[in-house]
């Protein structure tokens, strides 16, 4: 028995020093940033000024990894010598990099896997993640779970990492997706069906024998996945068996999930703290951005234990300025919220920058615009431009009065001459560049090159940019029947920047949401699954500076509704308290500088598009206190309390975004819910009624009008159902009263009776008493 103990003590010995490894996939296989990356990795793109590589590093140091594998095929020679340069290569930042050259033939995740499987790199159970994660998920928990799962279970072979995220959560992709089915209990994945954005997906096919075989499972459609994988030392092995693995989850997970023959196990672990995301095309390029500089990232923020190095000042509104004063801001140009200044950066006068971020060296010129946009190192944009919801990347030159459109894509060392225009989602680059790409790319250039006199007649003089020609939809590239294809063009364009696809139809028949509420939006950012200021449509006036000034305020103020609205839409999906929601509007208030009727609106807002439409009243009205009963208190914890503003507020709403005759009647059963909860009082409706407004006074006269004179009608039946309490109460009071009066009456009635039955019984006592007396004598 002794021996027995003391090897078990050995066992527990060699778990606690074994070095947890992580693997990194440097390559994204796919070319959703293209041009950016036809001479750079995505990895070494630039976030908030620091490469992707550095936050991922960044993000597993936290986690306590040792050892890191780097698996790089295109631009290895690059990503060696970033690695090399960091500050990752000194001893005592605790992590050993090992670069990982793979072969040419590289062309997937699941080749880099089996890549890994050759080298005989892996020694224990490994973290795997890609080189364009940003995350602060604890993952040495998820480690932790990992090991103890596989403790009793050998053949629990990864653990992918999962966070709960709403339809509208801006970092989870429309396009690229996945449906989860999960044992409740143990958090098994019993099945996993990936998701294309369009066309959209009807039906998710999940096997019989899972409903037979466990009794309580989860569908979900709202994880957002973390691309975070804790995976066991014969994962590589997998690969290696079948050859047929390209991608990790379409082919991998979903292969071995619907296996009769492998049995092996995957789970899930949802975390309830934390941000993890991955900038896997433009749009998450512009969420995670936007993420960082409004510190949902922290502590990975830029003026804290910022990947980079370099200490930025954090400043009301989220604006973040480096500490060592080397900025030039003009005393007339003007910074907006959600704003990064890298070092050495100069603004011009009358310039404005809006929710974007500038990498060190940058100019902007006189007057100009930039808004939404990330200008990487070394750019120079002249006087008189407008940049929106664009990406430009290191050493650009712009020149005067020239017009860059939303979603385009300028890549390292272009030159754009003076009044050049750049059509919305337009991608330029340095001519005759070296491609390392196959076949394909080679022929996109090669048409390209054939057509360049055409597709650069908008280009200013002196530009030496070479204008891709862009995609278009064709019947093959749209096949409804191709479920795999996630690199179609409409498709793409779900996670393109600046694409709002309102024309695409990704409404299902099957089920009622709350974007069916929005047909009669007459706002542009009202409804929108990731609402942006990178959703706008850009239309250049002659004087474009000018009326970039305006322009630049609405975009800042779509920009706190969206930042409002992301908040929110945390605060219901992962279940906030309603002190921790409210501290975080509060911030938000605080940062943008905005009146608190903006942030009610907000709230208000919230709670009515989450109220789906049930069929009958008593399911109606359930379904309304349910919301109103959770959150309808946050509309007075942000910072005061107006039961009129909240009604006139509501009444707006329903004006303007509920005409449909599903969703009216729902305005007088929330005003009941609001009352019933003491959310606003009977006097506040009472004031709200009486306003002018109300009544829709000064509004011309249609739809608009139509529905306030209804929501008017409305409150006024709830008024008068208060008089008639009021009457009724008064009825019963009087009749109390009167009652009471006739029984003081009755009273008095029966104490005169009773005295006078008293002297008569006291008048027969005293005859008695003589009659006594006389038989006596």
């Amino acid at each position: 028995m002794p021996p027995k103990a003391a090897a078990g003590k050995e066992k527990l010995v060699e778990e606690e020093d074994e070095v947890l490894q992580a693997v990194i996939l440097a390559d994204s296989f796919n070319k959703r940033f293209k041009p950016l990356t036809t001479d750079k990795p995505r990895c070494l793109l630039p976030i908030c000024n620091v490469p992707l590589l550095d936050w991922t590093l960044e993000s597993l140091a936290l986690a306590g990894v040792q050892e890191v594998f780097v698996i790089c095929r295109s631009h290895a020679e690059q990503v060696k010598a970033a690695i090399q340069d960091s500050k990752w290569s000194h001893p005592a930042s605790g992590l050993k990099i090992v670069p990982i050259v793979t072969a040419k033939e590289t062309f997937s995740p699941g080749d880099a896997m089996r890549d890994i499987y050759t080298h005989g790199i892996i020694t224990g159970d490994f973290v795997l993640v890609s080189g364009d994660l940003v995350s602060n998920v604890r993952i040495d928990e998820v480690v932790r779970a990992h090991k103890e799962r596989r403790r009793t279970n050998k053949d629990a072979v990864m653990t992918m990492v999962v966070k709960e995220a709403g339809a509208r959560h801006r970092t989870r992709s429309r396009g690229d997706g996945g449906i989860f089915v999960l044992d409740r209990d143990t958090s098994e994945c019993l099945h996993y069906e990936p998701v294309k954005g369009y066309p959209p997906k009807r039906l998710a096919h999940i096997p019989r024998e899972i409903m037979d075989n466990h009794a309580n499972i989860e569908i979900r459609n709202d994880l957002l996945d973390c691309a975070i994988d804790v995976c066991s030392v014969e994962v590589p092995s997998l690969f290696q068996d079948n050859f047929d693995y390209a991608h990790i989850r379409r082919d991998f997970v979903h292969g071995l999930l619907t296996s009769d023959l492998l049995m092996k196990n995957i789970y899930c672990y949802v975390a309830k703290e934390g941000y993890a995301a991955r900038v896997q095309d433009t749009r998450s390029y512009d969420a995670i951005s936007k993420d960082i500089l409004a510190r949902w990232s922290y502590p990975l923020v830029p003026d804290d234990n910022h990947p980079g190095g370099h200490p930025y000042e954090h400043l009301r509104g989220n604006k973040y300025i480096p500490k060592d004063n080397s900025v030039i801001l003009s005393r007339t140009c003007k910074i907006g919220n959600n704003t990064l200044i890298g070092p050495s950066t100069q603004v011009f006068a009358d310039a404005q920058i809006v929710a974007s971020t500038l990498g060190a060296r940058c100019t902007i010129g006189l007057k100009s615009v930039v808004r939404n946009s990330y200008l990487f190192d070394d750019v120079v944009v002249g006087p008189n431009c407008v940049i929106e919801n664009s990406i430009i990347a290191s050493g650009v030159n712009i020149g005067p009065n020239s017009q860059i459109a939303r979603g385009s894509l300028v890549a390292d060392g272009v030159t754009l001459g003076a009044g050049s225009r750049l059509a919305p989602f337009e991608r330029v680059s340095k001519p005759k560049q070296e491609v390392e790409d196959d076949s394909d790319e080679d022929s996109e250039w090669e048409e390209a090159e054939a057509n360049q006199e055409l597709l650069a007649g908008h280009l200013g003089p002196d530009s030496n940019a070479f204008v891709w020609p862009r995609r278009v939809a064709d019947e093959e590239d749209e096949d409804d029947d191709d479920d795999a294809n996630f690199e179609s063009f409409n498709n793409q364009r779900l996670m393109r920047l600046g694409d709002d696809h309102r024309e695409l139809d990704l409404s299902d028949p099957g089920s009622v949401t709350s974007s069916e509420d929005s047909d009669s939006s007459d706002d542009d950012d009202s409804m929108m699954p990731h609402p942006s200021a990178s959703s706008s449509t850009t239309s250049f006036p002659t004087t474009a500076a000018a009326a970039a000034v305006t322009a630049g305020e609405h975009a800042a103020e779509i920009e706190f509704k969206s930042e409002v609205r992301q908040s929110l839409e945390r605060a219901f999906t992962e279940g906030h308290s309603l002190d921790n929601a409210s501290v975080e509007l509060k911030t938000l208030r605080m940062a943008s500088n905005v009146p608190l009727r903006r942030v009610r609106e907000a709230v208000v807002e919230g709670i009515v598009e989450h109220i789906a439409i049930v069929e009958g009243a008593v399911p109606q009205r359930a379904e309304i206190k349910r919301w109103v009963d959770r959150w309808g208190a946050l509309i007075n914890l942000i910072g005061g309390i107006d039961g009129v503003e909240t009604v006139s507020i509501l009444q707006v709403r329903f004006r303007a975004h509920c005409a449909s005759s599903t969703r009216m009647p729902l305005f007088g059963q929330i005003l009941a819910a609001l009352y019933q909860e003491d959310i606003v009082e009977e006097d506040d409706i009472r004031a709200w009624h009486a306003l002018p407004e109300s009544k829709g006074t000064g509004i011309d006269p249609g739809t608009l009008l139509e529905n306030m004179e209804k929501c008017w009608i409305v409150g006024a039946r709830l008024i008068h159902q208060f008089n008639e309490q009021e009457s009724d109460e008064e009825s019963e009071e009087e009749e109390d009263e009167e009652d009471d009066g006739e029984g003081s009456e009755e009273e008095s009635d029966g104490d005169d009776e009773g005295s006078a039955a008293e002297e008569e019984e006291e008048d027969e006592e005293e005859e008695e008493d003589e009659d006594d007396e006389d038989d006596e004598g």
